[in-house]
């Protein structure tokens, strides 16, 4: 099994698997539209968390920071069918359609789509492909089945349009609040700064004026302090941590994590909890 097939490279993808997983999305780049096929999805944000099952349609925000875990429920395996409504193309569409929005969309970052006969069969029009390795749609075709779906979006939800069409850049916004409810994402501090409206080096002064330290050596003493907290008050394994806390191996993660408190994860497994963390420095 291949897990997502693409069948439109980067646009329209097909998933499925038979055990549960846990993705770490990250950065969610584009608006992107799942049809959730069989199973169970949920979305977890730093502001929201939308679960759906089989037959119902979600609609995600570009530019978010999330986690997604798929599980398989008794007797069907996981299925869902993805769709990138990717920014150029929808560009495209506002010039064909006279699209003009002229202010930020502010609703809720993801929507769950209302279902309809129009959508059901769209979706249909879509499953030979998928069922069929052999059969691939063309790219123009694939754009042609694109252009369908934003259509019966606005047709289902008029308000849908500001949600498309808005491609202004993010707001400044509250660099605290942001960061500390998204220190799992192993994102480079290049992203983190778009992601909160700022340039680079904006960012980088806001930051050191916020928090008092640089971005990744924040971001580290925090995942490092969460992790000490976890594996000694909760008594979590290391090898069910390491990647909820944006560390890319479990080897990285413990050699970061000795040389911070001078011995492994695993070494930390009944130590005192009172004890100091800096006397646990090397």
């Amino acid at each position: 099994m291949t897990n997502p097939t693409e069948i439109i490279p980067g646009v329209i993808f097909y998933s499925y698997l038979a055990t549960s997983r846990k993705d770490k999305v990250g950065f969610l780049q584009h608006h992107t539209l799942v049809l959730q096929v069989s199973g169970h999805f949920k979305l977890e944000t730093a502001g929201q968390t939308v679960t759906m099952n089989g037959g119902q349609m979600l609609l995600i925000r570009k530019n978010q920071l999330g986690q997604i875990t798929k599980t398989p429920l008794p007797d069907q395996d996981y299925e869902t069918i993805v769709i990138s409504l990717q920014e150029d193309l929808l560009r495209q569409i506002a010039l064909e359609e006279h699209i003009d929005i002229d202010q930020k969309y502010i609703g809720p970052p993801n929507i769950l789509i209302p279902a309809n006969e129009f959508l059901a069969g769209y979706f249909n029009s879509i499953v030979p492909y998928i069922r069929n390795s052999s059969s691939i749609l063309t790219t123009e075709m694939g754009l042609i089945k694109i252009k369908e779906v934003v259509k019966l979006l606005m047709h289902t939800m008029p308000r849908l349009k500001e949600f498309l069409f808005d491609f202004s850049e993010p707001y400044k916004i509250d660099l605290e609040k942001f960061m500390l409810g998204n220190i799992h994402f192993n994102l480079p501090v290049e992203k983190f700064a778009q992601l909160t409206g700022r340039s680079l080096a904006a960012f980088k002064r806001d930051f050191q004026k916020t928090f008092g330290q640089p971005p990744r050596q924040w971001l580290q003493e925090r995942r490092l302090t969460e992790a000490r907290h976890l594996i000694e008050a909760k008594h979590r394994k290391p090898s069910a941590i390491y990647l909820d806390l944006g560390f890319e191996s479990l080897s990285h993660f413990s050699h970061t994590f000795k040389k911070r408190f001078g011995k492994t994860p695993s070494e930390f497994i009944g130590v005192n909890i009172n004890a100091p963390i800096g006397k646990l420095a090397t």
